[in-house]
């Protein structure tokens, strides 16, 4: 592990995710999974979402959009509170899933508007 990596891409993690959840994520990681903690922050914290290429309203559009079409639910409440961190309206999010409703399905795209009406309650927007 690259520690330096590690660290700008805790920074990172922290501003988009939240620190008490990315706190949580790494106090609660034990032997078993903290490598792919140490993973996840290195290299898609630091290695990609600090590139310059696209800001992280742009980056959150996107993984919005591929994980409507993974279908996972958890990472995907996550990324809708990231979303918002990263200056995304609850109508731009609309938009995201309404486009992914048609190319990546309809019933992902259900599931997507569910987890976000969780988070945007849990949020109070």
């Amino acid at each position: 592990m690259n520690k330096e990596a590690f660290e700008k891409g805790l920074k990172t993690r922290r501003e988009v995710l939240g620190a008490e959840y990315v706190d949580n994520s790494i106090k609660n990681a034990d032997a078993f999974n903290m490598p792919m903690q140490e993973l996840v922050t290195e290299y898609c914290w630091n290695e990609i979402w600090n590139r310059p290429g696209l800001d992280r309203r742009t980056r959150s559009i996107i993984n919005l959009s591929m994980i409507t079409a993974l279908n996972r639910s958890h990472e995907l409440k996550l990324h809708v509170r990231g979303a918002i961190n990263n200056g995304l309206s609850k109508e731009d999010i609309q938009e995201v899933f309404l486009q992914a409703a048609i190319y990546c399905g309809v019933p992902a795209a259900i599931d997507s508007f569910r987890c976000a009406k969780e988070v945007f309650a849990e949020m109070g927007i």
